[in-house]
């Protein structure tokens, strides 16, 4: 399978020599069945440190923007995060949403580990922000434990907007799996899914020390990129 051949061989192999990544809280991860792997959102290198400190293999969603370029460039992309088992989520809500979503359900039917940012997006400042839903509605559908996950130091390793990554170490900090299954029947309701999401936002928060916003990263990303169109001089 391409997907171990790059993590076993390649891709791990670099990241322990030159980030040299320490990990606590690893035995929280089961050795089979369904979880979710709930993390903050600091780089897009985030994707690449935790399936490597990880044995199981890890199914990510990430935004269908990768898949969707155009050109042999775009081709090559979409290519290399299909093969590390990296699943298209469509960010615009609605059906498409749910049908990726449904994707991300039925990985974790067949007993598989699912990563995902219940933020949504890369944090534009450090800070960690409001989670969506999402997360909440495939652990609840699914009936499987979420394991909280935090980041450390990812963003100063590639920060948003730098391509060629700095060399420095890295962490990662695993939690004790949050049980929802009280909830079972209720995956539609959602205070139960805004509850769920909170809980596990708190989870991480403690992890990662990061303080926490009660705000979606992408509504501040998005006031932040509107006030660079009005004042394309300032810093």
């Amino acid at each position: 399978m391409f997907y171990l051949f790059m993590k076993r061989l390649i891709v791990g192999p670099l990241v322990n020599v030159f980030f040299r990544p320490w990990v606590k809280g690893i035995d929280h991860i089961p050795k089979t069945g369904g979880a979710i792997l709930a993390s903050n959102h600091l780089s897009v290198s985030d994707s690449i440190f935790l399936p490597v400190a990880v044995d199981r293999p890890v199914i990510f969603l990430a935004k269908s923007d990768y898949f969707n370029g155009k050109g042999l460039k775009g081709r090559v992309t979409a290519w290399f995060f299909r093969m590390i088992n990296q699943i298209p989520m469509d960010r615009s809500g609605g059906a498409a949403s749910a049908n990726s979503l449904g994707a991300g359900a039925q990985a974790l039917v067949d007993g598989q580990l699912l990563g995902i940012y219940p933020e949504g997006t890369r944090s534009p400042d450090g800070r960690l922000y409001r989670g969506k839903l999402g997360v909440a509605k495939l652990a609840l559908e699914a009936g499987v434990p979420v394991i909280p996950v935090a980041m450390i130091g990812t963003d100063k390793v590639q920060p948003i907007g730098k391509r060629v990554p700095n060399i420095r170490r890295v962490g990662l900090i695993i939690g004790e799996p949050l049980d929802f299954s009280r909830y079972a029947g209720m995956s539609e309701d959602r205070f139960v899914q805004r509850s769920v999401t909170d809980e596990i936002m708190y989870a991480i928060m403690r992890l990662s020390g990061q303080e926490y916003v009660d705000t979606y990263a992408a509504s501040v990303k998005a006031a932040l990129e509107a006030e660079r169109r009005e004042n394309p001089k300032k810093k």
